[in-house]
């Protein structure tokens, strides 16, 4: 298939709860080589494209969605061939509570060294390096995925539609392992006697990235 290039800057969530064991962990596997293509700079519709994420924890959960600082999306025969998206970690929102204090101090403890230390790395990034088309005739998009000083290579189910001049790229809702990330705080996987005080590990993540018309 013909290979594609697509970031983002992925996100957060103060992870609220549910019983991560009964999550599927999204395997990771070391970074992959790509050969990079030229892009067309800057046709996505930044106003029209979002990141969604949730989190989870025993008492409860969380979600919201960051917005995306620019990136590009290139399509030919109807075929999806390069994309670059980079999402602003500094734009965290927590919906669930919106207007209330509490989404202002949860937005402010995920941009903390405690989770995503937007301060240190303001944006994440996700490098698509190939795309197969799965039996149901949707995609598997593998990608070199970084947040914080990690990278990872991981695989994730998407689609892609254009209509009315615009091109949609949407992924369904996946898994990523947080501590794979280096964002560790009130993991059971690395602190004890944490009781019914922790975090879980995974966190769920979907977006929906426009072009311009």
């Amino acid at each position: 298939m013909k290979k594609i290039i697509v970031s983002l800057v992925l996100v957060a969530s103060v992870l609220t709860g549910c019983k991560s064991e009964k999550k599927e962990k999204l395997a990771v596997k070391e970074v992959v080589e790509f050969e990079a293509t030229t892009l067309e700079k800057y046709n996505v519709d930044t106003e029209a494209s979002v990141l969604n994420w949730k989190g989870t924890k025993p008492l409860g959960a969380h979600d919201g969605v960051v917005s995306l600082k620019s990136g590009s999306l290139i399509i030919e025969e109807d075929e999806l061939i390069d994309g670059e998206f980079v999402i602003d970690m500094n734009s965290i929102v927590n919906v669930d509570m919106k207007g209330s204090a509490g989404a202002g101090k949860i937005e402010a403890h995920l941009k903390s060294a405690d989770f995503f230390d937007v301060a240190t790395y303001p944006t994440s990034k996700f490098v698509i390096t190939d795309v197969e088309e799965s039996e149901d005739g949707k995609l598997d998009v593998t990608g070199n995925l970084t947040i914080k000083d990690v990278t990872k290579s991981i695989t994730i189910p998407a689609t892609i539609s254009t209509e009315g001049g615009v091109t949609t790229f949407e992924s369904k809702t996946f898994n990523v392992n947080r501590t794979d990330y280096n964002v560790k705080y009130k993991s059971k996987s690395f602190f004890d006697n944490l009781k019914d005080k922790f975090i879980d590990d995974i966190m769920e993540i979907s977006f929906v990235v426009k072009t311009k018309a």
